[in-house]
C-alpha cells in the first residue's frame, strides 16, 4: 500500500558567479536524452537499457521510476521527484542530483510498521528486514484472472509447503495498470481471507505482486493486518512480471537501508 503523496515545492534557483544551482536542468517530464553523446575521438555513445540479460537467465522485475508511473491515490501520476541542484550545465564541479517521493513508490518493499504503529515506534523499519527471505528460490505463478485473491483461490493454486517465495501474477500485468499514470482501485490483491489462508496453510514468507498494494483495494488494510501481523512475511509490491514464464526462480530483492522508514523503493530481479 502506498503512503500519502508527498508534494514538493519547488524553488527556481537564480544562477551567478557565486551560486551554480539549477533545479530546472530535469525538465518536466524529465525524459533522458536519447541523443548520443560524441567524444573528443569521434566515438558516438549512447545508453543502453534492458529488462533481460544473459540471454533470457536474468529478469528485471522492478519498473522504472519516472513522473507518469502511477502513485497511490493519485491522478496525476507520480509527478516530478527529481531536481537538480548542482549542475554542471551552470558551472558545479559535478551532476549532483536530489529525489522525494514517497517511500511506497513503483516496486517497494512493505515493513511491519507499515500498518502497525507499535511496531514502527519499536523500529521495525526496511533496515530490520531479513536478507534470506528477499534472497532465495522463488515460485511465480499465475492467478486466475477474474477475481481477488481469496481462500478458494489460493486452495486452487495448490502451492505445496516448503515454498517460502511466491510472485503472484494476476490480471494487473494483463491490464498494464503499472503502466498507466491514472491509480486504478479495481486492480486485483488479496482479500483478507486469502491472506490468512496463506498465512495458516503454506510456508510463505515473501509474497510479491504485480501492483502498489498486495491487497485488494476493498480490503486495504485488514489484508496488510493478517500479512504483517506476524513479522515473519515480506510484502514486495509493484513487480514487473511481463512476459516471464511461470515457474521456479532465484529472486534477489534489496531495498534500501532507510533507518526508521517503513517502506523501500527496492530493485528486483528474477535469476533463471
Amino acid at each position: 500500500m502506498a503512503a500519502a503523496i508527498l508534494v514538493t515545492t519547488l524553488v527556481t534557483y537564480s544562477v551567478s558567479a557565486a551560486s551554480s544551482v539549477a533545479d530546472d536542468a530535469y525538465p518536466s517530464p524529465f525524459i533522458p536524452t536519447l541523443t548520443p553523446c560524441e567524444l573528443d575521438d569521434g566515438i558516438r555513445l549512447s545508453p543502453v537499457r534492458k529488462e533481460v540479460y544473459d540471454d533470457g537467465h536474468i529478469f528485471d522485475i522492478s519498473h522504472q521510476y519516472h513522473p507518469d508511473m502511477p502513485s497511490w491515490g493519485s491522478d496525476d501520476g507520480l509527478g516530478q521527484f527529481l531536481r537538480l541542484p548542482a549542475s554542471m550545465k551552470n558551472g558545479s564541479l559535478a551532476n549532483n542530483s536530489e529525489m522525494k517521493m514517497p517511500t511506497h513508490t513503483g516496486t517497494h518493499v512493505d515493513a511491519p510498521g507499515h500498518v502497525y504503529d507499535h511496531y514502527f515506534d519499536a523500529g521495525f523499519d526496511v533496515d530490520t528486514l531479513d536478507l534470506r527471505v528477499l534472497n532465495g528460490p522463488a515460485l511465480l505463478v499465475d492467478v486466475p484472472r477474474d477475481k481477488n485473491i481469496t481462500a478458494e483461490v489460493m486452495k486452487s493454486l495448490h502451492i505445496p509447503r516448503g515454498v517460502r517465495r511466491v510472485l503472484f501474477r494476476t490480471l494487473n500485468t494483463d491490464r498494464r495498470l503499472m503502466w498507466k499514470k491514472q491509480f486504478d482501485t479495481s486492480y486485483v490483491g488479496f482479500m483478507k481471507d486469502g491472506a490468512q489462508w496463506l498465512k495458516d496453510n503454506t510456508d510463505i514468507q515473501l509474497v510479491g505482486i504485480d501492483y502498489l498494494s498486495v491487497a485488494a483495494y476493498d480490503d486495504l488494510i485488514p489484508s496488510h493486518l493478517v500479512f504483517l501481523e506476524s513479522r515473519e512475511i515480506i510484502l514486495v509490491e509493484g513487480l514487473k512480471l511481463e512476459d516471464i514464464e511461470a515457474g521456479i526462480y532465484n529472486v534477489h530483492c534489496l531495498p534500501l537501508r532507510l533507518l526508521g522508514a517503513e517502506g523501500s523503493p527496492i530493485r528486483c530481479i528474477l535469476i533463471k
